[in-house]
């Protein structure tokens, strides 16, 4: 009778520490899974980008530095507005680009048109600076692919 009860002993326990194994697996896999944690971004065209439309790379100017911005391919909407192939400007000042399956920053350095505006004037220290362009969707998010601008050099007088 012990030995039947050790065995049945031992056999929950296996079947419990199996259990919690596959099971604890399973979870493991799907916290991991770059499916899993990915967040859904929305596609753009191969062809979208958008630009500057002044300044030109490599120009000199005084502050505050007045900026315009172009789009093809991709409709220039308020953030929020979900709509296919469409998104709203972020400038990026001196920066690198951001994580494209996070929301963009909005720092000094990262600057939010969430409004669909395709001009501005910003402030800038006198000195050399880089401009680069990112389309973000209705949460600021970047598609897929990015939709970004070559990134331009200026110098402030």
């Amino acid at each position: 009778m012990r030995n039947l009860r050790l065995a049945l002993m031992q056999i929950l326990a296996l079947s419990l520490l199996l259990g919690g194994m596959l099971s604890g697996c399973d979870k493991q896999e799907a916290a991991t899974s770059p499916k899993a944690n990915a967040v859904i971004r929305q596609l753009a065209p191969d062809d979208a980008r958008v630009y500057f439309v002044t300044p030109a790379d490599g120009a000199t100017v005084t502050s505050p530095v007045r900026l315009e911005f172009g789009a093809d391919g991709m409709t220039i909407v308020a953030a929020g507005t979900e709509q296919a192939f469409s998104g709203h400007h972020h400038l990026l000042i001196d920066v690198e680009l951001p994580s494209s399956d996070l929301p963009i920053p909005k720092d000094a350095n990262h600057i939010h048109f969430g409004d669909g505006s395709f001009s501005t004037e910003i402030s800038l220290e006198p000195g050399p600076h880089t401009l680069q362009l990112l389309l973000g969707d209705h949460r600021h998010i970047p598609h897929d692919p990015p939709v970004l601008s070559n990134r331009i050099s200026i110098t402030v007088e």
